[in-house]
């Protein structure tokens, strides 16, 4: 099985977890908590790559992670057990901009190339970019469409929706930062195709709190 098709796969099998997520709390307490765990111990094998033996510095740099991706599950976790359509419906926008993000990095990476965006990430190009905003773009706003009698924001839906694709990509990014640092490819290897749970999450993580407090200001 090669590459493209374990991503494909993986991806689905997300899809999946996701939806019943939605359907049952119960699933989305153990997917979070599952996310917490994994994301975690990733953070921390990132950490001791680092900073090799200096304990202290593991230890404040993984207790800083543990309470950022905490604040990350109960903002997920009140948003979608919500009972104000509002919260669940943006909290899922969000989320769909952030997948349309990373998908459209990668198709129009992998089609185009081109020239790479930054040092930091050599997968990452201007292509790619241009990519996840036109994804982010198209699809934010068909979800944002069938759903506006839900979806009342103050700020223009296009704005939002090109600062939440941002901040996906800069989450991206700050992995891939601390990827190079630590010398490793991947966060993991948990789910093939995609590598560890922070390849996969990386921008979720910084969007959908910021993008929370975004459209809720």
């Amino acid at each position: 099985m090669n590459y493209i098709t374990k991503r494909i796969l993986t991806s689905i099998a997300l899809i999946i977890l996701i939806y019943l997520s939605l359907k049952s709390s119960s699933i989305l307490m153990i997917t979070l908590l599952l996310l917490c765990f994994f994301s975690i111990n990733e953070f921390n094998q990132i950490y001791k790559n680092i900073f090799k033996k200096k304990n202290f510095f593991i230890f404040i740099a993984t207790i800083i992670s543990v309470l950022y991706i905490l604040l990350f599950s109960l903002v997920v976790w009140f948003n979608l057990t919500s009972t104000e359509y509002l919260q669940t419906f943006s909290l899922i926008f969000l989320l769909l901009i952030c997948i349309s993000t990373d998908i459209g990095g990668f198709i129009f990476g992998k089609i185009i190339g081109g020239k790479r965006l930054t040092k930091i990430s050599p997968n990452k190009t201007y292509s790619g970019m241009v990519g996840s905003f036109l994804f982010s773009l198209l699809f934010g706003y068909l979800f944002y469409h069938t759903q506006k009698n839900i979806l009342t924001f103050d700020f223009n839906i296009f704005i939002i929706i090109l600062i939440v694709s941002l901040i996906s990509q800069l989450g991206d990014l700050m992995v891939s930062f601390l990827k190079r640092k630590a010398n490793i490819k991947d966060t993991g290897s948990l789910l093939p195709g995609h590598g560890g749970v922070l390849d996969r999450i990386d921008g979720i993580l910084l969007a959908i709190p910021l993008g929370i407090f975004l459209i809720s200001i």
